[in-house]
C-alpha cells in the first residue's frame, strides 16, 4: 500500500490552497500512490477567526467538491486533512475520506478540543470557535479497515484504542502541532499509539509558514507497529510516499501478543 504524504504550505488564500492541494494530490498519483493524505486545516490558516471566515458547509462546499473530483479523476483515495465545517450555526474541525469513485465514506469531527495554555510559550483555545465532534470513526477501505483522529485526538489512548478494536490497522491523525508541542510530543505520541495497538499510525502536518500567526512544527509521521518510524520529514514543505506492508502487523500481534494478553476480565474500555 503506497501511502501519499502531503505536508503542504497553507496560506491565507482558499484558492491558492486548494490549488497547492491538487498539485501535491496530482504528483502523488504519478507516483501511483493508494491513499493521499493532506494536512489538518490545509484550505485555511490556523486561527479561530479565519475557521470562521473560510468554514464551508458540507452540501455546497467548493473544498469538498474539488478533493471528491480530484478522486474520482485519480481513481484514488484521498484523506482530505480537515476543513473548517459549518453545519447548523456550529463550527467543526472535520475530515473527510473519499473512496476512488469520489464518494465521502467517512467523515470524523475533532473529539478532543486542542485547548492548551503553556506559560510564556503558546495558548491556544479552539473551543473559542468549535465545537467537539462525539463519534469514532473508522473506514472500510479495499485496504481493510482505517481509523481517523485529528491532531489532539492522538494524545488519548482510549480514541485510539477502540478504534482498533472496531478493525482498524491504520490510524490517520491530520495535524497540526506547534513549535512549542512538536519537538517535545509529536514522535513520541505516534511511537506510543503504534506500539500501543501494533498499528501503523500516521500523521500528516502543514508545512512551517512564518508568516502565519500560528507556526505548524511539520514533521510528518509513518510509525510501523513495532513502533519504529519509518519516515519523518522536516518542517519543509514536501511530498512523502510511503511503502507499508499490512502483514507486519500479524508478524507483530504474534511475536508480542499484547491485544490477546490484556486483562478483560479485570478492565476494559466501552464506547458509550
Amino acid at each position: 500500500m503506497k501511502i501519499a504524504l502531503c505536508q503542504m504550505n497553507v496560506v491565507d488564500n482558499k484558492q491558492k490552497n486548494l490549488l497547492k492541494a491538487a498539485s501535491m494530490i496530482e504528483k502523488a498519483v504519478q507516483k501511483d500512490s493508494d491513499f493521499i493524505v493532506l494536512p489538518e486545516m490545509f484550505n485555511c490558516p490556523y486561527d479561530n477567526d479565519k475557521f470562521i471566515e473560510y468554514a464551508e458547509e458540507e452540501k455546497n462546499s467548493l473544498t469538498l467538491s474539488k478533493i471528491s473530483s480530484l478522486a474520482r479523476d485519480n481513481n484514488t483515495y484521498i484523506l482530505a486533512g480537515s476543513i473548517p465545517e459549518l453545519s447548523e450555526s456550529k463550527i467543526y474541525n472535520t475530515s473527510y475520506l473519499f473512496d476512488e469513485n469520489g464518494k465521502i465514506i467517512a467523515k470524523h469531527r475533532k473529539v478532543h478540543l486542542f485547548d492548551i495554555d503553556v506559560k510564556d510559550k503558546i495558548y491556544f483555545k479552539e473551543s473559542d470557535t468549535l465545537t467537539p465532534g462525539n463519534k469514532f470513526t473508522v473506514a472500510d477501505t479495499k485496504f481493510g479497515k482505517v481509523g481517523i483522529g485529528i491532531c489532539y485526538d492522538v494524545r488519548f489512548p482510549q480514541l485510539a484504542q477502540i478504534n482498533v478494536s472496531k478493525g482498524a490497522n491504520i490510524l490517520f491523525y491530520p495535524g497540526a502541532f506547534n513549535m512549542t508541542t512538536g519537538p517535545a510530543h509529536w514522535e513520541l505520541l505516534f511511537r506510543s499509539r503504534a506500539l500501543d495497538n501494533q498499528v501503523f499510525c500516521i500523521g500528516v502536518a502543514p508545512a512551517l509558514n512564518r508568516d502565519s500567526n500560528y507556526h505548524s512544527y511539520g514533521h510528518s509521521i509513518a510509525v510501523n507497529p513495532w513502533g519504529k518510524v519509518i519516515c519523518q520529514l522536516d518542517e519543509k514543505e514536501e511530498l512523502k510516499i510511503i511503502n507499508i506492508k499490512l502483514d507486519e502487523i500479524k508478524k507483530v500481534r504474534e511475536e508480542i501478543p499484547v491485544l490477546k494478553n490484556r486483562r478483560n476480565d479485570l478492565y476494559e474500555l466501552i464506547e458509550k
